[in-house]
C-alpha cells in the first residue's frame, strides 16, 4: 500500500510541476527555460565566472552550459569577457539585461506559487512546509554520506 501511494504522489508532485511550469513559461516573455534562469541568478549572486565553473556549481555538462551560454548572449542576457593576459581564458557576465529578465522570471515564479498554494489554508500550509522540510533534510544527509 506504502508504494502504490508513495507512486501516486510522484504522479502528483510531476503534475504540479508540469503546471507550474507551462504557467510560467505562458507568463514569461523570453524564450528561456530554467536552466538559463539559473545560471543567470549564479552569474548575478556570484558575478563573472568561466562556463566550466558554472556547469559543475549548477550540475550541468559542459556542453549543455555552451548551448545555454550561447543562447544568453545571443539574446543579450549575458556577455563574454575575455582575459587581456590569456584569451583562452573566458568569463561569463550578467548584463543589465539579464538582471531585468531575472528579475521578471522571479516575479511570475513567486505568482505562479501564489497560485499553487492559494486553495492551502494556514494549517495545511504548516504541514506541507513540515514536510518539504523534512523531505530536503534527507537529501542533505544522503548528500554528506
Amino acid at each position: 500500500m506504502k508504494q502504490n501511494n508513495i507512486f501516486k504522489l510522484i504522479r502528483t508532485v510531476e503534475q504540479m510541476n508540469n503546471e507550474n511550469i507551462m504557467q510560467f513559461t505562458k507568463a514569461f516573455q523570453h524564450p528561456l527555460g530554467i536552466s538559463p534562469i539559473l545560471v543567470l541568478a549564479e552569474l548575478r549572486t556570484k558575478g563573472p565566472q568561466k562556463q566550466a565553473e558554472l556547469a559543475e556549481t549548477i550540475g550541468y555538462t559542459k556542453g549543455a552550459m555552451t548551448n545555454i551560454a550561447e543562447k544568453l548572449v545571443s539574446l543579450g542576457f549575458a556577455e563574454r569577457l575575455y582575459d587581456e593576459s590569456d584569451r583562452r581564458t573566458i568569463q561569463l557576465q550578467i548584463t543589465t539585461g539579464g538582471r531585468d529578465a531575472l528579475k521578471e522570471a522571479q516575479t511570475i515564479g513567486e505568482e505562479v506559487f501564489m497560485q499553487l498554494f492559494e486553495n492551502l489554508n494556514e494549517e495545511e500550509i504548516n504541514q506541507y512546509l513540515l514536510i518539504q522540510e523534512k523531505i530536503v533534510q534527507g537529501i542533505k544527509s544522503r548528500k554528506k554520506i
